[in-house]
């Protein structure tokens, strides 16, 4: 306690060194604590179940002729048949069950309120094999798993419990319409527990039997090319994963070659034997299954060592304050070891102030951290920021502390140690004018400010790379014209709505909207755009020849009359859908210029005929358009048909586009209203700007880049600040040495010379081992660039320039400082 009394009078007798030093410590622990918060979340955490490392997530890479459907749960590799997963659930195998999951859309209504979001298909062993225990009621189990469309029921996630219901304790056994259909609440999931797939908010689970019942369209139970089942299983206690994969193939195998291998037809012998080869692959399955894992891996994991660094480049400028600070107190220091106390105890005593210093720094990183979350919040969409839990939870407070005491032994034990060394009677005499040992302390501070400069010639670097990649992002022609564009979707088949229902409501939704004042076009699909929803299907077009292996696939949107006017995508021949296209008139398709060419259509695509999975080409293609964006603004545009959404009889959701005339805000507030007059418990969602859905679409880059840019401009700011300490103790320091030179002749620009040297020598240095870390950066973040290389000369000459700006400028006040020394108060310097 005694020591820690003395730390806090040394620290706040120089109340300006510890400021600095706290800020700097504030900015560095802040930033990681923020970004560890996002690293936690999604990349560390496991699952709240019961032993979740004995968790294992299947997958089985290799051809899936069919149909494929999959989300966010994972790639389309990963998904399984419903039958498969019959047959794996039956072996016990290496595990002790296996379970089976699938989120879908839903519209949940409780007492005349509708609120749509998310909800999982869930097998009957999946809480069990989770270790899960009920908030309330009970869980499903195999028993409401048993029988195709049979078991009306469902348990309620534990948020939608208390946020929806109030946390009502008398909610079991009452009923809640799920898309239409009444289901009986039987239980309430545990707190915290929000599935197995991050990026995913289910309200509400139920039976995977279940799906046909509100998806009528679905009829992939039976059907083993139908692919859409995402697995994972309980490893048996002791088991490896390679025993477990070796005994799972030895029942997939069979299933594969002797079943499902002569279903497989147009499979020429070459993709059929891949077919036998595929094997069950198993992986980590702890933190849940969720493309999102790869999806934000390498920005995040790179964020984290930017931020490590900007920590580094704080750590290096407190050291050089200590170590500044520990010359000015050399002869107190030599006074205590000379009257007998030991090197440990002051060795000590200085490491507690360091210590202390970098709690209080710590402190104030919570703020930081705070405030980083803010802003990090303020670039995710919606969806993601929902998500995500942008706060400081335990996790991220304990790493603060941790880092904080870390920070504190790194940049205090050098300083603590050269100040104490041994030299007493030399120290003494000197009385700090000509302290032994200087020179390594001054190359030691010297080769700090290097680092300084490295990192951050790093940073610039990496910073300018990604901002530049958002200036390509930001320039990329859509193809269409968003500016005054309102969109939004409706569901009317997740409210219960039969097909005919549907169809009425969209043609007066059209009517509707139309009318709203200073809506000029109305249009919907069934595609949103730039959403990244991506459909697609086989197709056969005249005069294409397709072989066994032929590439035959393309992407497809449902689309209303005058899409492409409202839109602003150019016509090039042809026309557009009316409203005449429906179910009673022939099949037509619009195409754009990728589908023309990938199909050897040309300019001549219009009054060709093509087909939609089969063979029978009973479609006319009635126009061709300029290609425009699909899914994601920075993928190429793929070969895209389009159809009239009248013409698709179970069309059950629809995404609307409102071009405004004047003030886009003023048709946003007008079109809940507009639809609640149709249908008061419809949702109306995701209503935004289609700009704002463009910006959303490419929000990692815009985080990485802002991010990026923040610090690599604090990290600059905190090397000019180092450089500027170093030069001006060091200019301190040797004062005599100056007076000296100006007593024999030299003048003040010689001086000033020989003070910049020393910048220049470490700008170069520094700047050429940070050009080197910034090129391994730029190749680990190569997948993250958008139309630039790693190695841009624009990008590392100006992050060239920026650095040498500051770092003489932080050189030249030193060096005017020296230069301005009378001869004969340095010659008198003590």
């Amino acid at each position: 306690m005694r020591a820690l009394r003395q730390a806090f009078r040394t620290l706040f007798k120089a109340p300006f060194v510890t400021a600095v030093a706290i800020l700097s410590i504030a900015l560095g622990i802040g930033a990681n604590a923020a970004i560890y918060s996002l690293l936690d979340q999604m990349l560390l955490r496991a699952l709240p179940v019961n032993e979740p490392e004995r968790l294992v997530n299947l997958s089985s890479p290799g051809p899936k002729p069919g149909s494929q459907s999959c989300n966010q749960a994972g790639g389309c590799e990963t998904v399984f048949s419903h039958a498969m997963f019959r047959d794996l659930e039956k072996s016990r195998t290496a595990f002790t069950g296996i379970g089976a999951h699938r989120l879908f859309g839903t519209n949940l209504a409780w007492q005349g309120q509708t609120l749509n979001g998310e909800g999982l298909f869930v097998s009957g062993s999946y809480f069990a094999l989770l270790g899960l225990r009920p908030a309330l009621g009970r869980l499903l189990g195999p028993a409401d798993d048993e029988t195709v469309g049979a078991h009306f029921v469902a348990v309620l996630s534990h948020s939608f419990w208390q946020t929806q219901l109030g946390g009502r304790t008398d909610v079991i056994d009452t009923e809640i319409v799920v898309n239409g259909r009444v289901f009986t609440v039987v239980g309430i999931a545990p707190r915290g527990f929000a599935g197995t797939t991050l990026g995913g908010q289910p309200h509400v689970y139920v039976p995977l039997t279940m799906r046909g019942v509100l998806e009528p369209w679905f009829r992939g139970y039976e059907n083993r090319r139908d692919y859409w089942i995402y697995l994972f299983a309980r490893l048996q206690p002791g088991q490896s994963i390679e025993r477990a994969a070796a005994a799972v193939n030895a029942v997939y195998g069979p299933i594969i070659n002797d079943v499902e291998a002569p279903l497989q037809q147009g499979m020429s012998e070459q993709t059929l034997e891949q077919f036998r080869a595929k094997r069950i692959v198993l992986e980590d399955g702890r933190r849940g299954q969720s493309s999102v894992h790869d999806e934000v891996s390498t920005p995040i994991t790179l964020l984290f060592a930017t931020t490590g660094i900007v920590l580094l480049i704080a750590c290096a400028n407190i050291a050089n304050l200590l170590l500044a600070r520990g010359a000015s107190r050399r002869m107190e220091t030599a006074v205590r070891l000379s009257l007998g106390a030991s090197r440990r105890r002051i060795v000590a005593q200085l490491l507690t102030e360091s210590i202390l210093l970098a709690l209080m720094g710590g402190l104030a990183s919570l703020f930081v951290a705070r405030w980083t979350l803010a802003l990090i919040g303020s670039i995710l969409p919606a969806e993601a920021s929902g998500t995500l839990r942008l706060a400081l939870n335990p996790a991220v407070i304990l790493f603060t502390a941790v880092l904080s005491v870390g920070t504190g032994l790194l940049f205090g034990l050098f300083p603590a140690l050269h100040s104490t060394r041994p030299d007493l009677v030399t120290t003494i005499r000197s009385n700090a004018g000509n302290i032994a040992g200087a020179r390594a302390a001054t190359r030691f501070r010297a080769a700090l400010v290097t680092l300084q400069i490295a990192m951050s010639m790093a940073l610039l670097i990496s910073a300018g790379l990604f901002l530049r990649s958002l200036v390509n992002v930001s320039r990329v022609d859509l193809g269409l014209r968003t500016d005054n564009m309102v969109t939004f979707g409706i569901s009317p088949q997740l409210n219960g709505y039969d097909i005919a229902r549907s169809k009425v409501l969209f043609a007066r939704a059209e009517e509707t909207l139309a009318a709203i004042p200073g809506v000029s076009a109305v249009t919907a699909s069934l595609v949103a755009v730039l959403a990244g929803n991506n459909w697609g299907s086989d197709v056969s077009v005249q005069g294409f020849e397709r072989g066994p292996d032929t590439d035959a696939n393309a992407s497809f949107n449902e689309i209303g009359p005058a899409y492409f006017q409202t839109l602003g995508i150019p016509l090039l021949a042809g026309r557009e859908f009316t409203v005449a296209d429906n179910e009673g008139s022939l099949d037509v398709a619009i195409v754009n210029e990728a589908f023309a060419r990938k199909f050897n259509l040309g300019r001549d695509a219009v009054g060709k005929w093509m087909a939609v999975g089969g063979d029978s080409l009973d479609t006319q293609i009635v126009g061709l358009v300029q290609n425009a964006k699909y899914s994601e603004v920075k993928d190429e545009v793929p070969p895209l048909f389009f159809v009239p959404y009248r013409q698709d009889l179970p069309i059950g959701t629809l995404t609307f586009y409102l071009r405004a005339t004047a003030d886009p805000a003023t048709v946003l507030r007008a079109v809940p209203a507009a639809i609640r007059s149709l249908d008061p418990n419809l949702p109306v969602e995701n209503l935004k700007l289609l700009s704002q859905q463009v910006r959303e679409n490419v929000f990692l880059d815009r985080m990485i880049s802002m991010m990026s840019a923040a610090f690599a401009a604090l990290a600059t700011v905190l090397a000019a600040v180092g450089l500027y300490g170093v030069l001006a103790y060091s200019v301190a320091q040797r004062t005599r040495e100056i007076g000296v030179q100006m007593a024999l002749g030299a003048d003040g620009a010689r001086v000033r010379g020989m003070i910049m040297r020393q910048v220049v020598r470490m700008l170069v240095l520094g700047g050429v081992i940070g050009l080197a870390v910034a090129l391994a950066l730029g190749r680990a973040a190569r997948s993250l660039l958008f139309g630039l290389q790693s190695h841009d000369p624009l990008v590392i000459g100006g992050a060239s320039l920026v650095l040498t700006l500051f770092a003489l400028l932080a050189g030249f006040i030193p060096a005017w400082r020296a230069s301005r020394v009378h001869p004969m108060r340095a010659l008198r310097y003590e």
